[in-house]
Formats: structure tokens, C-alpha cells, sequence
């Protein structure tokens, strides 16, 4: 937990005496796979941040119908938003593998906001990157076809923002990346298989290694022939 915390790029706006403290007030805890990290209707006490593993947050209907909202992998910080509006959770996180959580408590939180700019910069810039995160990938889902999705959901788990420095292998499995683009996991099969052919992604045993970051955001759908309708 503490090299994690001393690598975010919230702590380096702070003095050394100020990241002591901070780990001073924070705890670790392990989930197993499947384990449910944080439930939706919970009120949030902490600020959470994923030290090594993979999960999802995802949103359930009454019926019990689940659409996955985004992954979260090693080094991203999330729930501040509920913590702002001292407001419970609106989301589950699951964790997908073994995964380590950092938590740090709401005082510690508040206290950061009181007397560090840097790390209301930093707030402020994560949220501004989730935001573009959720709307993208709506508008990925409603007007893309499937490879494109795949190719945007795992550009997505690459975004300096909020997966700062990010290695180029990823861990993670078809049905862990059906999950987040909503997709079967043999429809993502498929769809790995042409990244691979177009030299995007190289399949690797426990996980893919990212070859063209930048062809898998610009990846298109398929050209159906019908032009674009746009406002006039």
C-alpha cells in the first residue's frame, strides 16, 4: 500500500511529513475473486484505491439485470464523488481477481481538500476524465459494432488519467473483457482475434500486450455504406 500511495500522482503535490500522515490514517484489505469490494447503497467513509488486482463497477436493476460501467485496475482511486455529497454509493465493485484495496478515511479525505491545492487539482482532473470516460463509452455502445467496442473498452483501461502508467500487457480474461463491453464472451473471442490480425493486440497466454495503442481509440465500426445524420 505505501509504495502505491507514494506513486499516485496526488501525493507528489504533497510534503513528506504530510504523506506520512496520510499513510498513518490509511488500512489495506484483500478481496477473493468474486468478492464484492464496496455495495451500492453503503454510505462512503473511505476513498479507495486498487494496489494490485482487477474489478468492476457495475449497476444492478430490481430485477436483477447488471450493466458493468467501467474496469479498475492497479494504481485507480475512486468514490470521490460520493464522498462530496456525503451521499451513499450508487454502484457495486466487484472484484473479477484477488485483488489489495487502499482505504483511506473520509476525515483524512477532507483533510487533503482543506489544505492541498494540488490535490483538489487532481480531483478535479479525475473527475473530468471519468466524465469523459461514461460518455464515450455510451456512445461507443449505441454506435459502434461489436470489435469496436472491444477495441474501445480496452483503449479505455489505458487512459493516462485514470490508469496512470499502465503497462502494455493486461492481465485479464475474455469473459473479464466481455463484462466490460458488454459483450458474450465468444463474440469477444472473435473480436480479439481481428485486433490481433491488424497487429493492434498480441494475444498472450493470461492476457493481451498492447501493440498500436492509438489504432485501438481509433478503431471505427465497420462502414455499413449509410451516411452520418447530423444536425443541420
Amino acid at each position: 500500500m505505501e509504495d502505491m500511495v507514494r506513486h499516485s500522482r496526488w501525493a507528489a503535490g504533497l510534503s513528506p511529513a504530510d504523506v506520512e500522515h496520510v499513510l498513518g490514517s490509511m488500512q489495506e484489505r484483500q478481496f477473493a475473486r468474486g468478492a464484492c469490494i464496496a455495495r451500492a447503497g453503503q454510505m462512503v467513509e473511505h476513498w479507495m484505491g486498487l494496489i494490485d488486482g482487477f474489478a468492476k463497477m457495475s449497476v444492478a436493476s430490481e430485477d436483477g439485470r447488471v450493466s458493468t460501467l467501467t474496469g479498475v485496475s492497479a494504481g485507480v482511486w475512486w468514490g470521490e464523488g460520493s464522498l462530496f455529497k456525503h451521499e451513499a454509493r450508487r454502484y457495486d465493485v466487484m472484484a473479477l481477481r484477488p485483488t489489495r484495496v487502499a482505504l483511506m478515511p473520509r476525515r483524512t479525505f477532507e483533510w487533503l481538500r482543506g489544505t492541498s491545492v494540488p490535490f483538489n487539482h487532481y480531483l478535479q482532473d479525475l473527475l473530468n476524465a471519468r466524465l469523459s470516460l461514461f460518455i464515450g463509452a455510451l456512445a461507443h455502445e449505441r454506435l459502434l459494432d461489436t470489435d469496436a467496442r472491444v477495441a474501445n473498452c480496452l483503449a479505455s483501461l489505458f487512459n493516462p488519467d485514470l490508469y496512470p502508467d499502465a503497462p502494455r500487457f493486461l492481465e485479464v480474461g475474455q469473459v473479464e473483457i466481455g463484462l466490460l463491453a458488454n459483450v458474450s464472451r465468444q463474440r469477444v473471442n472473435v473480436a480479439l482475434q481481428r485486433l490481433q490480425a491488424l497487429q493492434l493486440i498480441r494475444l498472450e497466454k493470461r492476457g493481451l500486450t498492447v501493440l498500436d495503442l492509438g489504432g485501438l481509440v481509433n478503431y471505427k465500426a465497420i462502414d455499413t455504406g449509410a451516411p452520418p445524420v447530423r444536425c443541420a
